[in-house]
């Protein structure tokens, strides 16, 4: 069955940085469009950015484009996001997901379990 495990958050003072990563399982993963998404308490689940499978393009959302960057590894079956100069509204449960690079969650075939990213003031 597919597998998306995120790995790489935790705690970090607001200007720092994280790199997340999330490694694919089941699936073909060369072929499969990825995206992180985000979701704080009390907040609907918001789009981060995505990757394209056959191109490679990217795609972000507007206020994170310029300290959020995507990248994938088809090697390793990896996508990652690094995240730069963290400030604390970027606090959230980040999530992998695969199927496509939509801003629409409900555009996504497979999740990960998420993980916590904690920044602090």
């Amino acid at each position: 069955q597919v597998q998306l495990v995120e790995s790489g958050g935790g705690l970090v003072q607001a200007g720092g940085s994280l790199r997340l990563s999330c490694a694919a399982s089941g699936l073909t993963f060369s072929s499969v469009s990825m995206g992180w998404f985000r979701q704080a308490p009390g907040k609907e689940r918001e789009f981060v950015a995505g990757i394209r499978w056959s191109s490679g393009r990217t795609v972000y959302a507007g206020s994170l484009e310029g300290r959020f960057t995507i990248s994938r590894d088809n090697a390793k079956n990896t996508v990652s996001l690094q995240m730069n100069n963290l400030k604390p509204e970027d606090s959230a449960v980040y999530y992998c997901a695969a199927g496509s690079i939509s801003s629409r969650p409900s555009d996504y075939a497979y999740w990960g379990q998420g993980i916590q990213v904690t920044v602090s003031s």
